[in-house]
């Protein structure tokens, strides 16, 4: 063992003596190279995609080991021709990639993360305006569709608007909304506590609804099946508002109603993740 310990010391010495400048920017170009796809693929629905291949991946090495020859061929065509399939499959995150950086988009890069407690903080402020929002278009008979991201990434529908990434705040909500803006009869998508996009388009719902609801409604129930999201919908005819979730729309939803479902949906989740982690904390030290 200690043999092995010291080989592998002179290993590692060799390696990094070894080493020159270029080198370690050969490394680093990789690394961000790395980094910007990632990053790329988890603003967008791409994941899904991602998953996909590495099940698939997983199939080919079972059916090879049982040597299964039709189901081998099958997936070595597929494998072999994967630059292909991965170009066209990926094309429009390639070339949104490609955009950001011929327009020098680069985001910075967070380090340090932040207390929790003031994330949360700064999340229920964030709900509360949003809710004084709809409530004052709801009485002035404003439209409105409103999307909380959640775990599946909306990166396809927020390239379809204008990205805005703003704080959260009431006169910004109600000027997006306002009817002779020209971001107003599209959604508005917030992520990460900010508002990220407005003017987007979203998925029409299949599903047959009562005929007095209009395109707001279709869109916050079509936006709602094809993702994890929270939709809100203020209607432009009778100022009722709705919200939209895992497909079944809930309507006339009062102030008090919709702050305890949006608290719900985005601290909800951050406070039940932190009870957890105290939980484990008391029960480690309580075997201690």
């Amino acid at each position: 063992m200690n043999d092995f310990i010291i080989a592998a010391k002179e290993n590692a010495v060799k390696l990094v003596s070894s080493l020159r400048w270029n080198d370690f920017l050969d490394i680093f170009v990789v690394a961000l190279a790395l980094y910007y796809c990632i990053r790329l693929f988890r603003q967008t629905r791409a994941t899904h995609l991602v998953k996909g291949f590495i099940f698939l991946a997983v199939c080919y090495l079972v059916v090879s080991a049982l040597n299964m020859t039709a189901s081998s061929y099958l997936f070595s065509r597929l494998f072999n021709d994967i630059v292909i399939v991965v170009i066209l499959l990926f094309q429009p995150e390639f070339r949104h990639a490609i955009e950001s950086f011929g327009r020098g988009d680069f985001r910075k890069v967070t380090i340090f993360s932040r207390s929790s407690s003031i994330e949360r903080e700064e999340k229920r402020a964030a709900v509360s305006a949003v809710v004084k929002a709809v409530s004052n278009m709801s009485e002035a008979k404003i439209g409105a569709l409103i999307v909380f991201e959640g775990k599946s990434p909306l990166g396809e529908i927020i390239a379809t608007g204008s990205e805005i990434d703003a704080k959260i705040s009431v006169p910004i909500i109600e000027n997006i909304f306002y009817p002779k803006s020209p971001l107003h009869d599209g959604a508005m998508i917030i992520r990460d506590n900010r508002i990220c996009a407005a003017g987007c388009i979203l998925p029409l719902t299949q599903n047959r609804l009562s005929r007095e609801l209009g395109t707001r409604h279709r869109a916050a129930v079509g936006m709602s099946e094809n993702s994890d999201a929270l939709v809100i919908v203020v209607s432009e005819e009778t100022g009722a508002v709705s919200a939209a979730r895992s497909g079944v729309l809930k309507r006339g939803l009062t102030n008090g109603e919709l702050l305890e479902m949006l608290s719900d949906f985005a601290v909800g989740s951050e406070e039940e993740k932190a009870g957890k982690l105290r939980g484990r904390r008391r029960k480690n030290d309580e075997k201690d």
